[in-house]
């Protein structure tokens, strides 16, 4: 099955329409990513809170160097006091970068499809008369085996794939992300595959460094203390901004060394953050746990897997702006009822209310309504395919014919007529008799049901 987002190099030439070159991937992107540098990086929607964790960073940082570590120099026999400020502004230099890599990469976005799978043991066939077989439901849920156990993958609507195990829907990105930890706010993206090392590297270099900056301002107390021969009190009053680091660094490390010992915990159990707060493996077995030796060697000692997307490639010209193609006679695992995983990364609706509504097409990007004009006759959209049309018969029922434009019906059971003919034999409706086409129709349907 073809994705949108296929490898192809930067300059594979693809052109759009009228000679004109294709956009790339990043461009028509259908997440709610932000890409810099021509789609070299990629980030989360809420990507500038990632300048007030930088500031977090560097503002501390910048008071300690001139107000502490500067004191220092003269302090230590042979130079050794400007290695002082060395290490802190290599720790934060290093720090930064683990930040940029935690959250200015791909984490593991699976590519979305542009039409659902085909359901298992489907081999294409119709009935004779080129009628559609009646439509088939795709699963909700499928069984795979890892590591012996059986692990259950759900179906995403919004991607019309199966997410492989370990994957989940990000709301706030709009994607499906392979080993989804969590969305991290001050990171500004997903935590997944390709850059959990780095979020837990930059997390626990921030960590050292609070540490850092805090035993370092006690000894510059220490020393004032000693060379004026004074109590801790009178020594404090003389560094005020070595009081201002202590007490921010002390309540920092709460947070981030927290937060350090818990995803150390993970690591060594081989859990995400997801699992741990949604399945809590301690009641049930683990199909991922490979041992706390195995399970640290996974995270950080081996390859990090290249990324599914080249989001710099250029959209392929048969791939670009098409209209919806029908399903093939296939229904979403949710047609028919109310949406309500909070993993969706759209509004929960009921399926083929979007039909009815202005709405954005999920694969095309292009908007699909129904629209009124001036003699009241209901006109459909070129990109909608089919409609859903509510009848009510005699005994009070309500049947539903479901109108697919430019197709064959599904063939009714027993001696039943189809739909089709009353709905295509009735005449255009004029001014002031917009309800015809409706009137028809239940007509017809009361008489079936006599």
């Amino acid at each position: 099955m073809q994705n949108v987002q296929m490898n192809r190099t930067p300059g594979s030439g693809a052109e759009g329409p009228a000679g004109t070159m294709a956009p790339r991937v990043y461009q028509v992107w259908k997440g709610n990513n932000v890409f810099l540098l021509n789609g070299r990086f990629i980030f989360g929607p809420d990507v500038r809170s990632l300048f007030l964790t930088i500031f977090l960073i560097l503002a501390p940082v910048a008071i300690f160097c001139v107000f502490v570590a500067r004191k220092l120099i003269d302090k230590f026999p042979h130079h050794w006091g400007i290695s002082i400020t060395v290490v802190a502004v290599a720790f934060t230099l290093y720090d930064l970068c683990l930040l940029l890599l935690a959250s200015g990469r791909d984490p593991g976005i699976v590519p979305r499809n542009t039409s659902p799978p085909e359901p298992e043991g489907y081999d294409g066939s119709v009935d004779a008369g080129g009628v559609q077989t009646p439509q088939l439901r795709l699963p909700r849920m499928k069984d795979v085996i890892v590591n012996g156990i059986i692990v259950k993958i759900k179906y995403c609507d919004t991607c019309m794939l199966y997410r492989p195990p370990r994957c989940s829907h990000c709301s706030i990105c709009n994607n499906c992300v392979e080993r989804f930890d969590h969305h991290c706010p001050w990171v500004g993206q997903c935590i997944g595959q390709r850059n959990y090392r780095f979020f837990y590297m930059f997390v626990f270099t921030t960590t050292l460094l609070c540490f850092y900056v805090f035993a370092f301002c006690w000894v510059y107390i220490k020393k004032i203390m000693d060379a004026e021969e004074s109590t801790i009190w009178k020594a404090m009053g003389k560094t005020p901004a070595s009081i201002v680091l202590i007490i921010y660094t002390f309540i920092a490390v709460w947070f981030v060394g927290g937060l350090s010992v818990f995803h150390l915990y993970l690591i060594g159990t081989n859990q995400t953050t997801y699992e741990n707060f949604r399945y809590r493996y301690d009641r049930r077995a683990n199909p991922y746990n490979l041992g706390v030796v195995a399970n640290f060697r996974e995270i950080f000692f081996t390859s990090i897997p290249p990324s599914k997307n080249n989001f710099r490639a250029r959209v392929p010209s048969d791939l670009g702006l098409q209209p919806r193609q029908s399903t093939g006679g296939f229904m979403s695992p949710n047609m028919g009822k109310g949406i309500g995983d909070i993993e969706m990364g759209r509004k929960a609706m009921a399926w083929g209310e979007h039909e009815a509504a202005s709405a954005i097409d999920i694969e095309t990007g292009l908007p699909r309504e129904a629209i009124h004009d001036k003699a009241g006759r209901l006109e459909e959209s070129p990109f909608d395919s089919d409609r859903i049309i509510p009848v009510e018969v005699s005994d009070g029922r309500l049947m539903v014919a479901h109108h697919r434009r430019r197709s064959s019906w599904g063939r009714s059971s027993g001696n039943r007529e189809t739909l089709q003919q009353p709905l295509e034999s009735a005449p255009a409706p004029k001014n002031g008799d917009s309800n015809r086409l409706d009137t028809n129709v239940v007509q017809d349907t009361s008489s079936l049901s006599r």
